[in-house]
């Protein structure tokens, strides 16, 4: 097995419990496209590992051979924590506020604008990194339910 064969990386999102399923589902879907499209050098496409599944007819399947574990956090304030950890250590991150919802994306950019970072109620936070640094902060979150 070479090292290439090994997964190292993983995805992990943490999500608000206290927001609407729906809602909360469209959150993961814009951070997950977000993170995937910050992925600027090739070092980090490779990492996050993105696989061709074939199957028997030579249809394609593509994937990330990394796991992505969904967890849930109790409020904002602990995605708040997560984050800042994530920050502290140089993980990949895309966090989502209640500000980055209703209106247009302008009306959001702008209503964003206007809030204090303080006062940002967070919806999701999505991160990658090296599976022993995504741990070591979301350790402490349990399974989405």
């Amino acid at each position: 097995m070479s090292n290439q064969d090994v997964t190292s990386h993983k995805f992990v999102a943490i999500l608000n419990k206290k927001v609407n399923v729906g809602k909360v589902l469209n959150v993961l879907a814009h951070m997950t496209v977000s993170l995937v499209a910050q992925a600027s050098t090739n070092e980090d496409r490779e990492a996050m590992g993105i696989v061709d599944y074939q199957d028997r007819d030579g249809s394609s399947h593509k994937a990330s051979k990394n796991s992505f574990v969904i967890l849930q956090a109790d409020n904002g304030n602990q995605i708040r924590n997560a984050r800042n950890l994530a920050k502290e250590n140089g993980l990949q991150f895309v966090d989502f506020t209640n500000t980055m919802q209703e209106g247009t994306f302008l009306e959001q950019l702008d209503r964003t604008r206007q809030t204090a970072e303080s006062e940002l109620d967070y919806y999701g936070l999505v991160l990658f990194g090296e599976i022993e640094k995504v741990n070591e902060i979301t350790r402490k979150f349990s399974l989405w339910r």
